[in-house]
C-alpha cells in the first residue's frame, strides 16, 4: 500500500462499474488531478460488481432508466464488452400476462424493438424449458451481457492514459472534515488528501461513508440470492459465456442465464434480508468476498422448485450440481430509485450510489456532466438524492421500505400504487376530520395526503353516468368514480382541498430580489402582494421547476412548490445566492398549513368567515394579501391550479383544524365538498390543460415545446435566457398537445382507461419521432367530466400538431383512437379562462 496524494481536484471512492465510469467522464470532459480509493485490490476490489450476474434488460417502464440503460449498452459495445444475446421474461399467470402486455407499451413509447410471443415461441429459442409452465412472453432482442469488470479496467486505463488519473488500491477511507458546510479533506489509512470535491461511489458501503461526512445517503445493503449449478449437457459444444437467451421467470420472482457450461438462477422472491454498511466483513473476514455472503439454503427452496418446474431436463438431472451459491449484496433505496447528486448536507459531496451494471456508464457519464456543466444530459429529477426529506432519510424508514420493495424487483406494480409501509409520519392538522370523512390517503413527500372522500358516494347517484366509471379492474386499481364526482361537485359549486403537502421556503435579506430574478423566468421585481407562476430553467433551457412565488417584502420573496420536488428546489435556490451571508432560505413547510378553496360559491363561502374584500377588483386574481378569518389570520393566495375562482389559503400549522372547520361550516348551505387530489392532481388540472412537473415538464423539455411561452422574456438575466432566447427565434421539434380518446371499447367490447406511459402512434399504429427522435408517449391521463371524455397529454412530431388528427394510442397490448383536441395551453374546458378571474 502506497501513500495517497496530498490533495486532488475529485477523489472518487469506490472502483465498481459506477466509479470506474465517473473517473473515465471527467477525464474525458477534462477534469485532472483525479484520484480512485478503493480499499479492495484491482481488477476486483469486492463490491457488488463483482459478483453481478452482468444482464441487461433495456426496457422498463421508467423513461429515465431506460434512457440510462440505453446509454450504458452504447458505451459496453464501444468498449467491446456486450454480448447480445435475446432475453425473454415469461408469464405463469394471467395477470402476468397484462404485465407483460404493459412492458410492451412501454417498450413502444421509449422506441425499443419488442414483442409479445407465444411459449412454442420461447422454446425454439431456449429449448430447455418446459413449454406447458409459459403462458407466453415479452421478447427483447436487445438484452445481452456483459463483462462489467473488463468495462470498468477499460475506462480506469483510458483515464489514466489521458495522465488524468491516479488509483489508490487497498486505501480504506477512515474520516471525512467538512468545514463550513463544504468538504475539504478525506483521511485514509495511506494518508490525508486535501480536496474540496468527493465522489461516494462504493456501492452499500456508501451510508457509511457518508455519515463520515455528516451527510445521508439512504439505501440498505440487501441479499439477492444466487446460484450456479453444472455442467449442464445442453451446453455443452456451445462457444463463449452464453448462446442461448436469457429468460426472467417473472412469477417466481427468477432469472435463468447460461454462463459457459453452467446455469445461473438467480432470486427476489426469498424474504428480505437487509443487512447495515457498518455490519459488511472486512475483505479479510470474507471467504470470497465482503458483498458474497453465506448462502442461506432455506430461503431458496421454493424458488429452487420452481426452477425445476421451468427447467426439468436440466435441474433434474443428478449430474447437474450447485457448484456455487451466494447471498450477494446490492443497494436498494425507499423509493427504488438511484441515489444521485451533491447531497443536500454537504457541498462538494457527491453521491452515485444504488446503480445496477445495467446503467453504471450512462450514470458515470450523468454525473460527470453534472459536475461539470450543472445540466447533464438526461432528467435527473427521479434519481437526485436530494428529494428525501429528513423522515425518509433515517434507518427505520429506509429499512422498512426497502423490505416492502425488495419482491416488487419483478412484483407487478401498478402506476399509482401505493407503499404501505412507515406510513402516517407527516400529518395535517385536518387529518383526524379528514379520517372522519373516509379519506383515502395517498402518500405524498411522506404527507398522507386525502385521493378521495368516502363522504363524497352520495354524489355517484347525483352525477349518474357524467362520472364515467371504469370497469376494468386494472384501470380502477388505485382509483374510485368519487373522485369524477367530487371534481363535478367543485365545478358546479365548491371544494376544499388539503395542500399541505406543499414545500414552502422564504427567499429572505437584501439579495432576496436578486436571488429569485437570477432563478425565475418571470419578472419578479414587482409589487409586494403580486403572486407568480413561473418555470425556472438550467442553463439548457430545460425546466428545473414550475412553481409560484410571492412578493411579500421588499426583501421577502415565499416560494410555494410540489412536496415531491421541494428539497430538490429548496437546494436549487439556496445554491443561486449571490451572497450566502446576507441572503437566507428558510423552510417553512412545517410551520405553515395550506387548504385550498375552489368553485364558483367559493367568493361567498370565503366572504362569511371574513370581513375583508374579497371581490373581484378588491381582490384581484394573482395576488395574495392577509385576511382575517374568525379568530385567524389567514394568508390568502389567489391562484389556481384547477381553472376555479378560489384560494389558496395559509395558515400556521396548529391553526389549520380550525380553518377546515370554519370553512366546512361556511360551505354547509352552499354544498362545498372536500375534494382529494384525485381532483386537484388530475382531472382539474388535465380540464384545464395544466402542465405537471415530472410528467410533462422535465429538464429535456422546453417552455417553447411546451406552449407556455409569453409574449416577452424579461430583459434581467437570468439562467437559462440565452437557451430560452435562442428557442423562442426556432421552429420547435416537438409539441404538447391534449389528445381526446375517441373509442374506449377494447375487444370484448369493456372499456379501458389509459394511465400514462402509453405509446401515441399514427391511426395505423406506425410509429411517431419527433425531432429529438424520440417517440411520442402519454405523459399524462385522466377523466375530463366537466367534458365527459378522457384526455392524454402527449408530445407530437409537429406534422402531427395540429387539431383533428387522427391517432391512437396503445394500451396493454391493444390501440384506441384518439384526435388531437389541442396543441397549445390553451384549455379545453373554460377556454377564455373566465371562472378564475371572475
Amino acid at each position: 500500500m502506497s501513500r495517497v496524494p496530498a490533495s486532488a481536484r475529485v477523489v472518487v471512492i469506490g472502483a465498481g462499474i459506477v466509479g470506474n465510469s465517473i473517473v473515465h467522464h471527467l477525464a474525458r470532459l477534462g477534469w485532472r488531478d483525479i484520484v480512485q480509493l478503493d480499499k479492495g485490490p484491482m481488477p476486483n476490489p469486492g463490491g457488488s460488481t463483482g459478483h453481478a450476474s452482468n444482464f441487461l434488460f433495456p426496457v422498463d417502464h421508467s423513461r429515465e432508466i431506460t434512457d440510462l440503460t440505453a446509454d450504458s449498452i452504447r458505451q459496453y459495445k464501444d468498449l467491446g464488452v456486450f454480448t447480445q444475446s435475446g432475453g425473454f421474461e415469461v408469464a405463469r399467470t394471467e395477470e402476468r400476462m397484462q404485465e407483460l402486455y404493459r412492458r410492451l407499451t412501454s417498450a413502444r413509447a421509449w422506441g425499443l424493438e419488442s414483442e409479445m410471443v407465444s411459449p412454442e415461441a420461447v422454446v425454439e429459442r431456449v429449448p430447455y424449458l418446459e413449454p406447458s409452465v409459459i403462458r407466453g412472453a415479452f421478447w427483447s432482442p436487445g438484452v445481452g451481457v456483459v463483462d462489467s469488470q473488463g468495462a470498468g479496467t477499460l475506462m480506469r486505463e483510458a483515464a489514466m492514459g489521458l495522465d488524468a488519473l491516479q488509483v489508490c488500491a487497498t486505501v480504506e477511507v477512515t474520516g471525512m472534515d467538512v468545514e463550513a458546510g463544504r468538504i475539504r479533506r478525506v483521511h485514509t489509512d495511506a494518508g490525508t488528501i486535501e480536496t474540496d470535491t468527493v465522489v461516494i461511489a462504493c456501492g452499500v458501503w456508501s451510508p457509511k461513508l457518508a455519515r463520515m461526512a455528516g451527510a445521508s445517503i439512504p439505501l440498505s445493503p440487501t441479499v439477492h440470492q444466487m446460484i450456479s449449478v453444472g455442467p449442464v449437457p445442453q451446453f455443452a459444444g456451445t462457444s463463449g459465456e452464453i448462446s442461448f437467451p436469457i429468460i426472467r421467470d417473472m412469477d417466481t420472482g427468477c432469472y435463468e442465464r447460461q454462463h459457459g457450461g453452467d446455469l445461473e438462477i438467480g432470486s427476489y422472491a426469498h424474504r428480505p434480508i437487509l443487512h447495515d454498511a457498518e455490519d459488511i466483513p472486512s475483505i479479510a473476514q470474507s471467504k470470497l468476498s465482503p458483498t458474497e455472503m453465506p448462502f442461506t439454503e432455506d430461503d431458496f427452496d421454493l424458488q429452487l422448485e420452481q426452477a425445476l418446474e421451468l427447467m426439468p431436463d436440466i435441474l433434474g438431472n443428478p449430474e447437474v450440481e450447485i457448484r456455487y451459491a451466494i447471498n450477494g449484496l446490492l443497494s436498494l433505496t425507499p423509493d427504488g430509485a438511484p441515489l444521485l447528486g451533491e447531497t443536500p448536507e454537504v457541498a462538494g459531496l457527491w453521491s452515485a450510489a444504488a446503480v445496477w451494471v445495467k446503467e453504471g456508464p450512462g450514470v458515470g457519464r450523468m454525473i460527470a456532466e453534472w459536475m461539470t456543466t450543472g445540466t447533464p444530459e438526461y432528467d435527473t429529477h427521479t434519481s437526485d438524492i436530494a428529494r428525501f426529506y429528513p423522515n425518509q432519510r433515517t434507518r427505520t424508514h429506509v429499512k422498512a421500505r426497502v423490505e416492502e420493495g425488495f419482491n416488487k424487483t419483478y412484483g407487478i406494480v401498478h402506476p399509482g400504487e401505493q407503499w404501505l409501509s412507515n406510513r402516517n409520519i407527516r400529518l395535517a392538522p385536518m387529518h383526524p376530520a379528514e379520517t372522519e370523512l373516509g379519506a383515502t390517503f395517498f402518500e405524498a413527500a411522506g404527507w398522507e395526503r386525502p385521493q378521495w372522500y368516502a363522504s363524497n358516494a352520495p354524489l355517484l347517484a347525483e352525477y349518474g353516468e357524467a362520472v364515467m366509471d371504469r370497469s376494468a379492474e386494472w384501470d380502477s386499481r388505485w382509483w374510485s368514480p368519487i373522485i369524477n364526482a367530487e371534481h363535478l361537485a367543485m365545478r358546479e359549486r365548491a371544494g376544499m382541498v388539503d395542500l399541505s403537502a406543499f414545500a414552502i421556503f422564504d427567499v429572505v435579506g437584501p439579495g432576496a430580489l436578486d436571488t429569485v430574478q437570477k432563478v425565475a423566468v418571470a419578472q419578479m421585481d414587482v409589487a409586494v402582494g403580486r403572486v407568480i407562476y413561473t418555470p425556472v430553467l438550467d442553463a439548457r433551457g430545460g425546466f428545473r421547476a414550475d412553481l409560484t412565488i410571492m412578493r411579500l417584502g421588499e426583501g421577502h420573496f415565499r416560494v410555494v412548490t410540489g412536496g415531491g420536488s421541494g428539497n430538490i428546489d429548496r437546494k436549487w435556490f439556496s445554491d443561486r445566492r449571490p451572497d450566502p451571508r446576507t441572503t437566507h432560505v428558510v423552510d417553512r413547510t412545517s410551520e405553515l398549513t395550506t387548504i385550498g378553496l375552489w368553485g364558483p360559491r367559493a367568493r361567498d363561502i370565503l366572504g362569511r368567515i371574513t370581513d375583508s374584500d374579497i371581490s373581484s377588483e378588491g381582490f384581484k386574481f394573482a395576488h395574495c394579501q392577509n385576511l382575517e378569518a374568525g379568530p385567524l389570520v389567514v394568508h390568502a393566495s389567489r391562484i389556481s391550479y384547477v381553472g376555479e375562482l378560489g384560494w389558496e389559503l395559509y395558515v400556521p400549522m396548529e391553526q389549520g383544524a380550525r380553518l377546515w372547520s370554519l370553512l366546512a361550516e361556511a360551505g354547509r348551505e352552499d354544498g362545498l365538498v372536500p375534494v382529494g387530489n384525485g381532483v386537484y392532481g388530475t382531472t382539474g388540472r388535465m380540464e384545464k390543460g395544466y402542465r405537471a412537473f415530472g410528467a410533462e415538464l422535465d429538464a429535456e423539455r422546453t417552455i417553447v415545446e411546451t406552449g407556455m411561452m409569453r409574449p416577452r422574456a424579461k430583459t434581467e438575466e437570468f439562467i437559462g435566457r440565452e437557451a430560452y432566447l435562442r428557442q423562442r427565434s426556432e421552429t420547435p421539434l416537438r409539441v404538447l398537445c391534449t389528445l381526446q380518446v375517441e373509442d374506449h371499447r377494447d375487444g370484448e367490447g369493456i372499456s379501458r382507461y389509459m394511465l400514462g406511459g402509453e405509446a401515441v402512434t399514427g391511426p395505423e399504429g406506425e410509429p411517431l419521432l419527433d425531432g429529438h427522435g424520440r417517440s411520442s408517449y402519454v405523459t399524462s391521463a385522466g377523466s375530463a367530466p366537466s367534458l365527459g371524455v378522457h384526455l392524454l397529454m402527449s408530445f407530437l412530431p409537429p406534422a402531427q400538431a395540429r387539431i383533428g388528427t387522427r391517432l391512437a394510442v396503445n394500451y396493454l397490448g391493444r390501440s384506441y383512437p384518439a384526435t388531437v383536441a389541442a396543441t397549445d395551453a390553451t384549455p379545453l374546458f373554460d377556454p377564455e379562462n373566465l371562472r378564475i378571474r371572475s
